[in-house]
């Protein structure tokens, strides 16, 4: 299975929608250098959600672009529901995470869940830790290694 990266995010605070970039630095055993959600401490440490999660959104009426629904990546073309925890990826050329976790609980409704009544980073978004860094751009190819 492969897919790719269409969109990288980040911000400086948790609990707001993230803003676009380039490229950015996965830190192995950290996480996104410069993002809020970046621990050592975690195993949240870079969360994933699907374009195609987005465009669910978008046909409900909503105006939302990657990024707003706080991850840290935006795919496209991998089924990231199918990959359970513990599955390895490379990303670019070298860099290797594994998923440690499949969905989360909102502990306090965004402003997206206000806005349709629902949200997809709670059941379709993925957490992934970074078992070997690198940099990361828009367009970099996304690998499932084993599962």
């Amino acid at each position: 299975m492969e897919g790719r990266i269409v969109s990288i995010n980040i911000s400086d605070r948790k609990g707001v929608r993230k803003r676009p970039v380039d490229e950015v630095v996965l830190k192995a055993g950290y996480g996104i250098e410069g993002d809020a959600h970046a621990s050592s401490q975690w195993h949240r440490q870079v969360s994933l959600l699907a374009l195609e999660s987005i465009k669910k959104m978008q046909e409900m009426g909503l105006d939302v672009s990657p990024g707003d629904f706080a991850e840290n990546i935006t795919t496209e073309g991998i089924d990231l529901l199918k990959l359970p925890v513990g599955t390895k990826l490379t990303i670019g050329d070298s860099i290797e995470v594994e998923v440690t976790q499949i969905g989360k609980t909102c502990h306090s409704r965004c402003a997206i869940y206000y806005q349709a009544g629902d949200c997809v980073m709670p059941k379709e978004g993925i957490f992934v830790k970074v078992l070997k860094g690198g940099k990361v751009r828009v367009g970099d190819l996304i690998k499932v290694l084993s599962s």
